[in-house]
């Protein structure tokens, strides 16, 4: 409650950043097709570097209020605006470890 009174005070902004190959990984991964939704979205626990604490989780879901969205190889992928703050008004971007066969998550201003 205090994290979404915040981000109606001072409104959040940011942008999603996806390459190819990343959105194709988990269009392959996660089995989704043309129209389906992938929510980045803040999970308590693991580690990150812009929120101690707090880890970067993705889930195959329907959006209800986006903050930031983008579209790839047929599939919108995108942030709720309750879970702005994570990123701090950095943007993501989602790019591929080709060595470790995952994607990798940068943020920047």
């Amino acid at each position: 409650m205090i994290m979404e009174n915040r981000l109606r005070e001072r409104r959040l902004h940011m942008n999603i950043h996806i390459n190819d190959d990343a959105a194709q990984w988990y269009k392959d991964e996660l089995s989704l097709e043309k129209g389906d939704h992938l929510r980045f979205f803040a999970r308590y626990g693991g580690c990150s570097t812009v929120q101690q604490g707090f880890s970067l989780g993705v889930a195959n879901e329907e959006p209800v209020n986006t903050g930031a969205v983008t579209e790839k190889g047929g599939i919108t992928f995108f942030i709720e605006e309750k879970d702005l703050w994570f990123f701090n008004d950095q943007d993501l971007y989602v790019e591929m470890n080709h060595k470790a066969n995952e994607p990798v998550f940068k943020y920047e201003e």
